[in-house]
């Protein structure tokens, strides 16, 4: 029984736009002129009689229809490098790479990864601390490891919760002794706050904790968690973190914690590409994340 296939160029075409997110980018993986590849893009459309693609700004994205199609034949592809790979004829790509939030990527991830390398020693594991968003559909990253207030729409990727941490503000031992007022919420707004990049997580714990107005909040920034906690520990100031970023310090009273509360703002989550969701080192690596969260104490 035949099978009924589109045209193989123009599919390769259209998978790798799907997939790089632009016509130029995939021009330049399929070593093509963009001219070339939106006469595929068209071919392709007029043989299954669906529009797959469909102008946005200065340039293009995948319709719904578009999005599916796409999902459905990177899998096929990637078997098919897979299946050449393991003829011997191209050799596999080793690296895996790993893009994680500082914080929870220099204190939980990178003390744990002599056991992810046991688990994948064919693998050339990379670990990149950085607050920036990786574009997982063009393969900039493997997997990615950050922290959600929502879990995005776009069909192309696949996440899922590795914890809701409790977050709280933290002073040394030493500023609580200078500062007892710090145990009272009316004075936090008075006192030197520690900020990453922004106020707005400040913020955002203030109105969890007491719904209403309040000044302009001030204090220096310090772009992101690893710094704030230092400091905090240096008794510079009133920094906010959580169960997974600081439970050693607060366990050896090296920080305490002046004002109890219950607030979760958001979700630490794994993220990566629909298509290799289920590939057996994505799930290796999902499965070392969880083990990981699952370790790191909790208040309720």
């Amino acid at each position: 029984m035949s099978r009924r296939l589109p045209p193989l160029i123009p599919l390769r075409a259209f998978e790798a736009v799907g997939r790089t997110g632009s016509i130029r980018a995939a021009a330049e993986e399929l070593s093509v002129s963009h001219s070339v590849v939106s006469h595929h893009l068209q071919t392709l459309q007029q043989q299954l009689r669906v529009k797959l693609v469909q102008a946005r700004g200065r340039g293009i994205e995948l319709t719904p229809e578009g999005i599916r199609f796409q999902e459905e034949i990177a899998r096929s592809f990637d078997q098919i490098a897979q299946a050449t790979c393991n003829l011997g004829g191209a050799p596999a790509d080793r690296t895996l790479k790993i893009w994680c939030r500082p914080g929870l990527a220099e204190r939980k991830l990178m003390p744990s990864l002599p056991d992810l390398r046991a688990k994948l020693r064919d693998r050339d594991i990379v670990l990149c601390p950085t607050n920036l968003r990786p574009d997982l559909t063009a393969g900039e990253a493997d997997v990615e490891v950050t922290s959600l207030h929502h879990i995005s729409s776009d069909t192309r990727l696949s996440a899922e919760l590795l914890s809701r941490p409790r977050v709280f503000p933290i002073v040394s031992p030493g500023f609580l002794a200078r500062y007892p007022e710090v145990t009272k919420f009316e004075s936090l707004t008075r006192m030197p706050l520690l900020h990453e990049d922004s106020t707005k997580q400040w913020e955002r714990w203030l109105c969890a904790v007491r719904p209403g107005s309040f000044d302009q909040l001030c204090g220096v920034r310090l772009w992101n968690a690893q710094l704030t906690i230092q400091a905090a520990r240096l008794g510079q100031g009133i920094a906010l973190s959580n169960d997974a970023l600081v439970s050693e310090e607060l366990a050896a009273g090296d920080l305490v914690e002046p004002i109890a509360s219950n607030v979760r703002l958001w979700g630490y989550y794994v993220l990566s590409k629909a298509s290799r969701w289920r590939d057996p080192a994505i799930v290796v690596v999902r499965e070392w994340l969880h083990d990981i969260c699952t370790a790191v104490p909790q208040q309720a």
